[in-house]
């Protein structure tokens, strides 16, 4: 993997600030075509990017179309169809204290912006930001994860020859490579990863008063109670969870439960397992793996806080972990203490809803909440009393699929939200204008010293009337 020089770095960040600067990137035409590019290269080069996320993940071709590819096109049919709508200057009300006037919020992009992409999905987390940048009128630096490498070349020898050079760059790298950008002035900072270097991001971003995007992780919790057909709930549960071998930020990280629940749930979540990925993961071609040795370590370290009823299994040379059910987990055990982003379900017990509830807000806010129950009541409470990025009834992982819900985090699952219009919010600004003519003069008469007494009363009462 070829990394760019860091002393290149300053003269890119200069290169699209120019560019922004000197106007090219605020035309809608120009918006619509760099969409255009992306989606033409999408569905041109899906072959070549279905190889490098298989080179990188093992990712099958088909999941690579539906979590990755096929995401990202969808995102730039919903940008092309919505574009003008976003793009339109809104008149606004004023108080009558300002008549006559004009008011109205014009959104104009914010200059050059960052994208800092992760491993897990490579492809559709590094351009998916890149979507909403661009359709705002945009610069972008984007930063595709070295752990990936093969998808973060292609990225970096594709896009170049696709998009406007002029306005959009990629930077390849690692720590020395990404900490250069950070030192940059840029107008937002797009970060999607782990808190640990979020909070670096946040850091750097401070010494300019840069605002940041954090799109972080967190242990997702799924409750799941007798009142749903207990076998879709596991089959809805197992696909969730091991979708990319469980290396999804959104991936129910572990399932709540009474024992009489968990134990009737227990065995069908390995029957929903046989069934998805058969009984030979490691040969399945659906059935991707660990990105690297160190989170293979890692995450084979936790195997032993529980008795595995199904999975349990590896191969180091393979960095194969089979999808793994962990029952008898503590709620103290390593593995409920940092989010898992690998193939194990931890199943604890709770003593009935209120103790779930206590578990659940008694720990960070997660990126999503799982809520298997059909009683209104059930979903009330959860809707309530919990705070989490997004809470989804009776599915898993799927609220990421609707452009008009936003997607982020909340407390130390992230701060700010994307994904349909919120992207095209997010790198924008919304302008504050005010147009008042010089005649008639109605300042003069009500706001303006000399102060009189009907001025005095105009303040102390009418003019709070009036706005």
């Amino acid at each position: 993997m070829s990394f760019t020089a860091i002393d290149r770095i300053p003269g890119i960040v200069a290169g699209l600030r120019y560019t922004f600067d000197q106007g090219v990137t605020r035309p809608e035409s120009w918006r619509r075509e760099q969409l255009t590019r992306l989606r033409d290269l999408l569905l041109e080069r899906g072959a070549d990017f279905e190889r490098a996320l298989f080179d990188d993940l093992g990712k099958a071709g088909t999941e690579a179309q539906l979590t990755e590819i096929g995401f990202l096109v969808a995102e730039i049919d919903h940008a092309l169809a919505h574009l003008g709508r976003w793009l339109r200057t809104r008149r606004v009300g004023l108080p009558l204290a300002l008549q006559p006037a004009l008011g109205k919020v014009v959104p104009e992009p914010l200059g050059v912006v960052l994208v800092i992409a992760p491993w897990n999905y490579p492809l559709m987390l590094a351009l998916s930001p890149v979507i909403g940048a661009i359709a705002a009128g945009n610069s972008v630096v984007i930063k595709p994860s070295e752990l990936a490498p093969a998808t973060a070349a292609l990225i970096s020898r594709l896009l170049p020859d696709t998009l406007d050079k002029r306005a959009v760059a990629v930077v390849e790298g690692a720590v020395p490579e990404t900490t250069a950008l950070l030192a940059e002035r840029f107008d937002h900072i797009f970060y999607t990863g782990n808190g640990k270097v979020g909070r670096i991001v946040a850091h750097a971003a401070a010494d300019n008063l840069t605002p940041v995007t954090l799109e972080l992780g967190g242990k997702s919790p799924a409750y799941v109670d007798d009142s749903v057909p207990l076998d879709e709930a596991a089959k809805r549960l197992v696909w969730g969870k091991f979708m990319n071998v469980g290396q999804t930020c959104v991936a129910p990280d572990y399932v709540l439960g009474t024992r009489a629940v968990l134990t009737r749930l227990a065995p069908l979540l390995a029957d929903a397992i046989h069934e998805l990925y058969g009984s030979a993961t490691q040969q399945n071609p659906d059935y991707g793996r660990v990105v690297n040795r160190a989170q293979f370590d890692r995450l084979v370290g936790y195997l032993g806080d529980g008795e595995a009823v199904v999975g349990g299994d590896y191969d180091a040379a393979e960095l194969h972990i089979a999808p793994t059910v962990l029952t008898g987990v503590s709620r103290e055990a390593r593995v409920m203490q940092e989010e898992i982003f690998g193939p194990i379900l931890p199943l604890v017990e709770v003593s009935d809803l209120d103790d779930a509830l206590r578990f659940v807000t008694g720990r960070d806010k997660p990126l999503a909440a799982y809520v298997f129950s059909d009683d209104s009541a059930v979903r009330a409470r959860w809707e309530r009393e919990t705070s989490s990025g997004a809470l989804a009834f009776g599915v898993p992982v799927m609220h990421l699929t609707a452009p008009e819900l936003p997607f982020g985090g909340v407390g130390e699952s992230g701060m700010g939200a994307y994904h349909g219009e919120l992207s095209f919010r997010v790198f924008s600004h919304e302008k504050a204008v005010l147009a008042k003519p010089l005649r008639p003069d109605t300042l003069a008469a009500t706001v303006m010293p000399p102060y009189t007494a009907a001025k005095d009363g105009v303040a102390r009462k009418w003019l709070r009337k009036l706005l």
